[in-house]
């Protein structure tokens, strides 16, 4: 499994940061952005990926889960506790895009133009 992983990992590089945060002024790559990219190859190297809500300590969490021939890799958060099904749902949204992110280790593609004009280096920031 880890050796597929590692050819994922190789093949994915940086994710397109595509959506606009207008509250931080800032730019992310949302989840069907990431899923877009990241799916088929988990798929063509045979790993499937699963996000799905459990419990953890008795509250409820994420658990995004990579499998493949027999094996795989896990990772479980904890999610916020909330009575408003529309937050609720953004930070199920959130909390995908965050353990994925992690999970595979990923990146997004810089602000080269931002970031030349700035003076700053350049970095692989994923805003969450």
């Amino acid at each position: 499994m880890y050796e597929k992983l590692l050819a994922v990992q190789k093949e994915i590089g940086a994710i397109k940061k595509d959506s606009e945060n207008p509250f931080f002024k800032s730019s992310y790559a949302d989840i069907n952005a990431i899923l877009a990219v990241v799916k088929p190859i988990l798929n063509k190297h045979g790993i499937v990926l699963m996000q799905g809500l459990t419990t953890l300590d008795g509250k409820i969490g994420l658990m995004t889960t990579l499998m493949g021939e027999g094996e795989e890799v896990s990772s479980v958060c904890p999610l916020p506790e909330f009575t408003d099904p529309q937050k609720a749902g953004s930070a199920i949204t959130y909390f995908r895009r965050y353990s994925l992110v992690s999970l595979l280790a990923l990146e997004t593609e810089a602000d080269d133009d931002g970031n030349g004009a700035s003076g700053k280096g350049v970095t692989n920031n994923f805003e969450i």
